[in-house]
Parts: C-alpha cells; structure tokens; sequence
C-alpha cells in the first residue's frame, strides 16, 4: 500500500474511534432490582377448575345415591 492510502485509511479509524467512545457510555446492562413476575393466573386458574369438574362428574357416576337427580318442572 502506498502512504497515501495507509493515511487515509488511519483517519477513517481515527475518526470512527471518536465517534464510538462517546456512544460506549450510552450503552448499559443492568439487572432488574426486582424480579421479574409474570402472572399466569387466568391458564392456572383454568386448569384447576377443569380437574375439579372431572373430580366432581366421577364422583356424582360413583354415588348416584348420594346426589338424586332432581325432578324437571
């Protein structure tokens, strides 16, 4: 390479460089102070009131006589 290259290629460095040391200060990971909740109420609360269904009409098949059926009016 010729000197003229090699200098224009240090001042595209030097240039680059002074743009990206002020951006490295902008730039920060931190972790959360708190921990991250995520609320899964609605699917839980869902999956609970399944089983206990199936819980209950097993029961009800298990005793018919415990749980007479009520007439129609």
């Amino acid at each position: 390479m010729n000197s003229k290259a090699l200098s224009i290629r240090a001042v595209r460095l030097a240039a680059g460089l002074v743009v990206a040391v002020p951006l490295t200060s902008c730039v920060t990971v931190k972790a959360p102070d708190k921990p991250i909740e995520i609320n899964l109420n609605v699917t839980i609360r869902q999956e609970v009131l399944v089983r206990l269904q199936r819980d209950v009409e097993q029961l009800i098949n298990q005793n018919p006589q415990a749980f007479p059926a009520t007439p129609k009016q």
